[in-house]
């Protein structure tokens, strides 16, 4: 129970890595906000299981790329849970597209949402701990691809790499208000996003080939290293990036 009574804010956290890290909070006693873009079912459903656990939880529907809508995010989990204590940055979207085809309104929507959406959460979230007084924790979701470039994936990989720098600008600028700034970059994961490329055997390979390890991930393989950078386990740690890649970054 490392999170008890903790306040936990998820982003993109009805499905996939965001869903596996509430849950895993959930079970650390940590109260929970589920955030969904679209699926309310899959967010009700994971409230509930949090719930089971015996752990609380809301969810709350809301564009992390919009300013009002994460104001309305920061503001549902304030007032009723009373506070945030941790903040998770982790809804994203993926699309692959060969750099010379990619569409002005296809790379404003990436960085829109894989990297102006976590500052507009982080800021939210930030002011609401400062008020607070008793510090806080902001943890980014990035990707090996913050290091590596990816095949067809220019703005991925470009807002994955803000999103870097990113964390490091929090962890300095807020280190004054006992605010801790982490990301996790994890490497291949078999998600919502990438499972149709996945399927395809080719693909498949070319990906495998490039991983040490030769495993692909799931998204329980993030929650450790969440729990860790929420807990007082990891109180000297600000301005890292963990990365959870099986090796792909040292090949």
């Amino acid at each position: 129970m490392r999170l008890k009574d903790k306040v936990a804010v998820v982003t993109g956290s009805s499905r996939s890595i965001g869903r596996a890290i509430a849950l895993g909070y959930g079970r650390e006693g940590a109260k929970v906000v589920i955030n969904y873009r679209s699926d309310g079912e899959a967010a009700r459903s994971a409230v509930a299981e949090i719930e089971a656990m015996g752990s609380e939880a809301i969810a709350v529907r809301a564009d992390t790329s919009s300013s009002p809508h994460v104001n309305g995010l920061i503001g549902a989990a304030v007032s009723h849970f009373g506070r945030i204590d941790i903040l998770v940055n982790n809804a994203a979207i993926l699309i692959r597209t060969p750099f010379l085809e990619i569409e002005e309104a296809e790379w404003d929507r990436i960085i829109e949402v894989n990297l102006k959406g976590f500052f507009l959460c982080s800021q939210a979230a930030a002011r609401q701990m400062v008020r607070q007084g008793d510090g806080g924790v902001i943890i980014n979701m990035s990707s090996a691809g913050d290091t590596l470039a990816g095949r067809d994936l220019a703005h991925y990989c470009v807002a994955k790499g803000g999103v870097r720098m990113l964390t490091r600008q929090l962890a300095f600028e807020l280190a004054p208000h006992k605010i801790r700034a982490n990301a996790i970059a994890p490497g291949l994961i078999e998600t919502d996003m990438n499972r149709s490329d996945l399927a395809e055997p080719e693909f498949r390979k070319y990906r495998l080939s490039m991983i040490p390890l030769g495993i692909i991930g799931v998204p329980e393989d993030i929650v450790g290293a969440a729990v860790f950078l929420a807990s007082e386990d990891s109180r000297m740690a600000t301005g890292s990036t963990i990365y959870l890649d099986a090796g792909q970054t040292i090949a």
